[in-house]
């Protein structure tokens, strides 16, 4: 989509409508900034970004007669598709966009994006440490936590990016087109914001929808709809298993992660090796190993990479022990299938801190997986009483609920017994009590820090 000739309405003042905003007057693209909340205040965004100085900013509602001036809109990641503002949009012929398509578009360089349920951070963390192990400049980017916007303007053809794309970014693509692209993952998540189990699929399978049959994307095996999608998938499919020895792709088998292709199976890596805890996160490096592989990375390089990298924060991250209970942020564990990741990685009894804000999520299997491990579940949030009801449902009755998120972490601590693990696993977003689950994790530590000996 030809954008400079344009004039372009960006949907959203946050982290992304921000840089949205400076990469579009940086090519001198005529642009206004818009958020819905009538009560935004401008003059503290232009005193924190004096760049968009020079940019008008329209809050509350738009009239008809002011969305016809706009020729593009470009939303952000956490704009819904369907707002009635959005449709209306469309109906006045404003072509509709987002974040990652407008830093697609003036991108240069070699492309790998990633995406599915689960493992995304991690994944996406790793394959960067990779490539910067072997290529001179690399941009890690997107959902990670730096817009693809405010790296696009600077690339050259020598670039690589590494880039952590959402379903929320998936969305609004047209011609973002990876090199090699992978799909970790498919479990129920944003059920809020897609509605239907099968198109949150589709609008992760949209990732490879430019690519061509020559073009790699990297899909699980064990999981059952990614392995159907690799079926007709118009790309070349390179498979990874944690459940079964493969003939191509990257396998686990007992500890051994290998590497099979052309009739030879090669050892990658032991798994005692690596800092990373969980079958997960063996699926996580198998990934990466194969994204870096189809960039060229040589297999030497990717192993020296794998031994020295420590899981991303926020992620069954080790925070300190105190008198010998052991204590885990899990914040990124968002959805129960995550917390379920969070939950088969603790090698010991654990009192578990979950809820939050409800994304219509059902926490059956999530119960199911304490298998044994879980002495207590401390709920906060939204959901607290619909996972109570779940997990009584299913049997498990020790369960507590507490009003503040620092009364569960003191909650723990006090019914805590030496050789015990705490784990703050939510299973659910952080919206209502915490901005993003960034900021959850940040306190969920500093008053594990500040707890008594």
């Amino acid at each position: 989509m030809k954008i400079e000739d344009k004039k372009v309405l960006v949907v959203g003042a946050g982290k992304s409508g921000i840089a949205a905003a400076e990469l579009l007057l940086e090519k001198q693209v005529e642009t206004v900034l818009y958020d819905g909340n009538k009560d935004f205040n401008i003059e503290q965004l232009y005193e924190k970004e004096p760049k968009l100085k020079g940019v008008p900013v329209l809050l509350g509602e738009l009239s008809d007669e002011q969305l016809r001036e706009f020729d593009i809109a470009v939303l952000s990641p956490g704009v819904p598709t369907d707002l009635p503002v959005v449709d209306r949009m469309r109906a006045m012929n404003v072509a509709i966009s987002g974040e990652i398509e407008l830093a697609y578009s003036f991108a240069k360089g070699k492309l790998a994006a990633i995406t599915g349920t689960n493992g995304k951070t991690t994944t996406t963390a790793l394959t960067g440490e990779i490539m910067k192990s072997y290529f001179e400049d690399v941009r890690v980017v997107g959902n990670i936590g730096i817009p693809y916007t405010n790296e696009a303007a600077t690339m050259t053809e020598d670039t690589v990016t590494v880039a952590e794309i959402s379903s929320f970014q998936l969305e609004t693509i047209h011609d973002f087109h990876p090199n090699v692209s992978a799909i970790l993952n498919i479990t129920p998540d944003h059920l809020n914001r897609h509605h239907t189990m099968d198109c949150y699929i589709k609008t992760k399978e949209n990732i490879t929808k430019n690519q061509t049959k020559d073009e790699v994307c990297v899909l699980n095996y064990e999981d059952e709809q990614l392995r159907s999608f690799g079926e007709s998938a118009g790309v070349r499919v390179v498979w990874f298993s944690s459940g079964r020895k493969l003939k191509d792709g990257f396998y686990l088998e007992g500890e051994d992660i290998y590497y099979a292709v052309d009739g030879t199976n090669r050892h990658v890596i032991n798994v005692n090796d690596l800092n990373l805890l969980g079958r997960h996160n063996y699926e996580n490096v198998m990934a990466a190993c194969a994204i870096a592989v189809n960039f060229g990375v040589p297999m030497d390089k990717i192993v020296e990479v794998l031994k020295r990298f420590k899981a991303v924060e926020h992620r069954i991250e080790y925070v300190t022990e105190k008198r010998g209970v052991k204590f885990y942020n899990d914040s990124k564990g968002t959805n129960p299938d995550a917390a379920i990741q969070g939950i088969r990685a603790m090698n010991r009894p654990t009192l578990l801190i979950g809820g939050g804000y409800d994304k219509q999520s059902e926490y059956d299997e999530w119960i199911e997986a304490f298998d044994g491990k879980v002495k207590k579940l401390v709920l906060i949030g939204q959901t607290a009483e619909k996972i109570e009801t779940c997990a009584h449902r299913h049997g498990f009755m020790d369960t507590v609920k507490c009003e503040t998120f620092e009364e569960a972490v003191h909650y723990c601590y006090d019914h805590a017994e030496a050789g015990d693990a705490v784990l703050l696993s939510p299973a659910c977003a952080s919206w209502g009590m915490f901005p993003n689950y960034e900021e959850r994790g940040r306190i969920f530590k500093e008053i594990v820090r500040g707890l008594e000996e």
